[in-house]
């Protein structure tokens, strides 16, 4: 039994089949349950570790439909439209899964219906049984209305009603109904019965093209592994090249026997529609893994899946390098990102902006538009840089000692090592862009200062002593001073 504290005490919250035997039932108060079975075993509830438990096991059911969907704290949802055939029949399906969870521990309630609602109402009415679509009506009618998944107030509205069952609902008008109870209990009303339905909230967004391979006998070496993920990619990029379609991310998952599910995800800067490509993706991946693929007692299924696929344009090529460079180029960021990560092999952008840490903006190279390459930068001069060419992630605070109000520095102290200023040049004012900001924000007076030991660094005075001086005082009645960059 489990357990948890609702409302300053402590109730029910579930109980196995053994307990509900017992006359026990989840929502009764703990002191009760205990008095009437003082040997009785207790629980915490935690509901953290249940959503976890109940993700891997929406996980595991991906092996039989991609649109898995969850259904409150205890229940899911599985669209097997177009599914069912390839594991016999319906029956079949039903008791296949049924048997595997089953054998991984599980109390299994399982129903096959046309619509979401009537089969969540049979799953807790009438388990095992399969409904064809049309008949969801005559099915659920004898059913409680607690079945149905609907709030406790509406159940016992319904009771007092002398509304005992789904069929005494559906016998009544849907406007005396909608009068009382709302018209969200008409509409799950019209949904059990058949007469409507709505789609369900996938967990994942199914992919674009799947392909996958189930194994008589699990197998657990990666010189297995390795050739079915080779032959799968096969099957796949002949899939896309009749639609003429490259993939751009590639999700590989290998379900274990025991039920435990293991997803790895490569991205391509560019379509894929090489095989050679997708084995050399998939190999570095499985190589720079920092938590080795377990197989545990060996993988029974391993499917491949085109999670975002592009149209491919065809483009006439030259005879310059130029496009091979770019290609070999994109093949080797790929490379990179497989091995260390996509967030790890960045491109800058030059961004339409004065201000200077937002000058360039750090993308993946593999999410880079097409035109990223062509971005216009400064060009360059002969000229010493007025700006160092790679700032702070973030600027520091220094303290300054300055001559004047407004004028350079005549001494500062950063990382509490005090530096004289012997050159100083500025100020360049640069004044912040207040439609980009929620807040305002203050003038910058940057200058490029070279102390005693011959170091150069870039620092501000963030706002003006004559207008903006008041709102950003340390205390002392000046504006803060920061180091933004340092000259190399």
């Amino acid at each position: 039994m489990v357990a948890a504290k609702r409302d300053n005490a402590l109730v029910v919250v579930a109980c196995d089949a053994y307990a509900t035997q017992g006359g026990l039932m989840p929502g009764m108060p703990l002191a009760t349950a205990r008095a009437m079975h003082p040997a009785l075993d207790v629980i915490d509830h935690d509901p953290f570790a249940d959503a976890a438990l109940l993700a891997a096991v929406a996980d595991w059911c991906d092996r039989f439909t991609p649109l898995v969907a969850l259904d409150g704290a205890d229940g899911l949802l599985l669209d097997i439209t177009g599914c069912a055939h390839l594991f016999g029949d319906e029956a079949e399906l039903l008791a296949m899964l049924s048997a595997a969870l089953m054998r991984q521990g599980f109390a299994v309630s399982a129903a096959i219906a046309g619509t979401a609602v009537a089969a969540r109402a049979l799953t807790r009415g009438a388990p095992g049984k399969i409904v064809a679509p049309g008949e969801e009506a005559g099915a659920v009618a004898p059913l409680p209305v607690a079945a149905l998944g609907v709030d406790e107030a509406i159940v016992r509205g319904l009771r007092r009603a002398g509304l005992t069952t789904i069929g005494d609902a559906l016998a009544r008008q849907p406007s005396e109904l909608a009068a009382r109870f709302g018209e969200a209990f008409v509409a799950v009303l019209r949904r059990a019965s058949g007469e409507d339905d709505a789609p369900i909230s996938p967990r994942k967004p199914a992919p674009d093209y799947v392909v996958d391979k189930r194994f008589p006998e699990p197998i657990a070496t990666i010189e297995v592994i390795m050739p079915t993920l080779v032959k799968l990619a096969r099957l796949l990029i002949a899939a896309m090249e009749r639609g003429g379609k490259g993939a751009r991310q590639l999700t590989a998952s290998f379900f274990r026997s025991d039920g435990a599910v293991r997803c790895i995800t490569v991205e391509a800067g560019q379509p894929v529609t090489r095989v050679e490509v997708v084995e050399r993706l998939f190999a570095e991946k499985l190589d720079a893994l920092a938590d080795p693929l377990d197989p545990g007692f060996g993988f029974d299924l391993i499917r491949l899946a085109a999670s975002h696929s592009v149209t491919i344009t065809e483009a006439q090529r030259g005879f310059d390098t130029t496009a091979h460079q770019a290609e070999d180029v994109a093949a080797l960021a790929d490379t990179l990102s497989a091995r260390l990560g996509a967030r790890r092999v960045i491109r800058y952008l030059p961004q339409d902006t004065h201000i200077p840490e937002r000058a360039a903006l750090a993308v993946p190279v593999q999410h880079c538009p097409p035109d990223g390459a062509d971005a216009p930068w400064p060009a360059r001069t002969d000229e010493p840089p007025l700006r160092p060419l790679r700032l702070l992630q973030q600027p520091e605070p220094i303290e300054v000692l300055a001559g004047v109000p407004d004028g350079p520095p005549a001494q500062f102290i950063w990382r509490r090592v005090t530096h004289r200023v012997a050159r100083a040049e500025g100020p360049e004012r640069i004044a912040m862009e207040w439609w980009r900001a929620a807040s305002p924000e203050l003038t910058r007076d940057y200058f490029r200062v070279e102390d005693d030991a011959g170091s150069r660094f870039w620092l501000f005075r963030d706002g003006l002593y004559s207008r903006e001086m008041m709102p950003q005082t340390d205390g002392s009645g000046h504006p803060r001073w920061y180091m933004h960059g340092l000259f190399a």
